[in-house]
């Protein structure tokens, strides 16, 4: 037998139903956030080949990880594209960091700001389309934490890719 304790008529009143408040115009469309845990799978430090630009701090905590003097660290991992430097890649277009055999980062700790910023790029939010792109390349896009719009921001306003 169906109970009525539940359902309570209140005359005179009018059902008011509560409209979600319409999101400003320039809201991203990963306003409510998006996923992300890395698996250290190397999928991002490959491919096609490209630039990792690196500042002074960045060579120098990656310098230090591996116990290496600056000088010897530009010399051996860095080179010059117009004012900055950038890593070097094996000729496949790997990160010269990513270790062949695991596919891990040798300088995980120390990363640059552009790795460690992954993958909450202009280039993977332009759209939901490029975001959608991204998870099907990288394993842990769209899975493990949820990023808020305010941390997304942090990591893709840091330094743009």
């Amino acid at each position: 037998m169906p109970s009525t304790l539940n359902h309570v008529t209140r005359p005179n009143k009018k059902k008011q139903v509560s409209q979600p408040t319409p999101a400003p115009a320039d809201t991203p469309w990963y306003a409510d956030g998006l996923r992300f845990e890395c698996t250290q799978c190397g999928k991002c430090c490959s491919g096609e080949p490209g630039y990792v630009f690196i500042d002074e701090a960045e060579t120098a905590a990656m310098a230090a990880e591996l116990k290496m003097s600056v000088d010897e660290f530009e010399q051996k991992f860095t080179r010059r594209v117009g004012r900055q430097s950038s890593l070097i890649e094996y000729p496949d277009g790997d990160c010269i960091f990513l270790e062949p055999k695991t596919r891990h980062c040798m300088v995980y700790n120390s990363r640059p700001i552009q790795c460690r910023t992954w993958p909450f790029w202009d280039s993977t939010l332009a759209t939901p389309a490029d975001w959608q792109e991204t998870c099907e390349v990288c394993p842990g896009a769209g899975t493990g934490t949820l990023y808020s719009l305010d941390e997304i921001e942090i990591r893709r306003t840091e330094k743009p890719v």
